[in-house]
């Protein structure tokens, strides 16, 4: 009879709780449904940010090494120009040498030709006859000889002096072009040069102001990410609230149908008794019905012993079933060395859930544990463990969880 009872006593918490749960997770579970949408909607519209955040600072790194060729380029082309300018500084001193040394030579030119107008006059005027009065001077024949030499070396020098006039202006008028053209080389140089740099300049003025341009989107998208990723904490924070809403209108629940079901257990009891009662016509029959009276009596205080036990808070305050993960301090499970509460993270102490404060004291299947970190929405309680091959043997459950303080 009291295992049947009990059997009822199931059943009827069963029914009860299949019944009244759904009526408030429904309700929850769409509120949860609408801001995980909304929360998806927000997280795409931030990873499009993201990556234009990433796109743009890839073209503003292509044009800042582009700005730095740029400026290297005006380097070298200062410099060359440097050079061009001390080159054509050393032909233009070279220039007015050569051009000093020409006016020399014309002046010499000038000299030269008036000395040869007037020994042109002289022989125009005198002939022949002077060498010839020279000749038959003569006191003997080797005196004759050596005025013909004479006449002959100074008609030889006049020949060479002429000779030499003209290869010396020849000499120095071909110097003096060519020091031009190469001056005139130079001074195109230059104006390649400064052309050149004008060119690169005007690059370097329009690479800074596109950089400029792209820093300017860059710190606008930024601050576009930066409202997005808010908007996404709040909308965790808000499906972490929903979620822990959940659990705890399912514990609630599941506690007021255990109830429910226990009184119901206790009236059908009571029920039972009172009907056998009043069908007992002996004594010995009334005796037998005393004993199954005590029976139920009993089985009543157990009921009422099991809701007393139900609504002992000893083991804290029930937050539901929850699921239950593992995890370790490692880059695959993106850890950082110290909790998001600042905590060293100690396996069989640090556990990891939104929706809760740090520092509450969770019990875990006999275990208490401490919430010290997050990454894990309402709902599921991440377990640190010190490798990972033990989260990962851990693998996935579910457990009965109480909140202790």
């Amino acid at each position: 009879m009291r295992n049947k009872k009990c059997t009822s006593l199931f059943l009827t918490f069963l029914i009860a709780s299949l019944t009244i749960t759904p009526v408030y997770a429904s309700a929850t579970q769409k509120k949860i449904t609408e801001a995980e949408q909304q929360k998806t909607e927000t997280q795409s519209n931030l990873n499009a940010s993201q990556d234009k955040i990433s796109s743009l600072e890839a073209k503003k790194g292509d044009l800042e090494a582009y700005l730095t060729e740029l400026n290297q380029q005006l380097t070298d082309l200062s410099k060359n120009l440097s050079d061009l300018q001390e080159k054509s500084d050393a032909k233009q001193a070279e220039l007015q040498q050569i051009e000093k040394e020409l006016d020399d030579a014309k002046a010499r030119r000038e000299e030269q030709y008036e000395s040869m107008k007037l020994r042109i006059q002289y022989m125009y005027e005198n002939g022949n006859d002077s060498y010839m009065t020279m000749l038959t001077e003569a006191k003997d024949f080797t005196d004759f000889l050596n005025k013909a030499e004479n006449i002959m070396q100074l008609t030889k020098y006049d020949r060479k002096m002429l000779d030499l006039y003209k290869e010396t202006q020849q000499e120095i008028e071909d110097k003096e072009a060519g020091v031009k053209k190469e001056q005139e080389a130079l001074e195109e140089l230059k104006q390649e040069s400064m052309d050149k740099q004008a060119e690169v300049s005007d690059l370097v003025r329009n690479t800074t102001k596109q950089i400029d341009t792209y820093s300017s989107q860059i710190d606008s998208e930024q601050s576009a990410a930066k409202e997005l990723l808010e908007k996404v904490n709040s909308q965790e924070a808000v499906i972490d609230s929903l979620m822990k809403q959940q659990k705890d209108e399912e514990a609630a629940a599941a506690l007021a149908a255990q109830k429910a079901a226990q009184e119901e257990a206790a009236r059908k009891a009571q029920q039972e008794a009172a009907q056998q009662s009043a069908s007992q016509e002996s004594s010995e029959s009334y005796n037998d019905v005393q004993e199954e009276t005590s029976s139920d009596t009993e089985t009543s205080q157990e009921i009422t012993e099991q809701e007393d036990t139900s609504s002992d808070d000893s083991q804290g305050k029930y937050l539901g079933r929850f699921r239950l993960t593992g995890y370790c301090n490692c880059a695959l499970c993106h850890g950082q060395g110290y909790t998001a509460s600042g905590t060293v993270p100690q396996a069989g102490r640090t556990v990891a859930m939104n929706g809760i404060p740090f520092g509450t004291k969770l019990l875990i299947n006999g275990g208490v544990y401490v919430v010290e970190d997050r990454g894990v929405p309402y709902g599921n309680v991440d377990i640190y463990h010190d490798t990972h091959d033990q989260a990962l043997s851990f693998g996935v459950g579910y457990a009965d969880v109480y909140q202790l303080n």
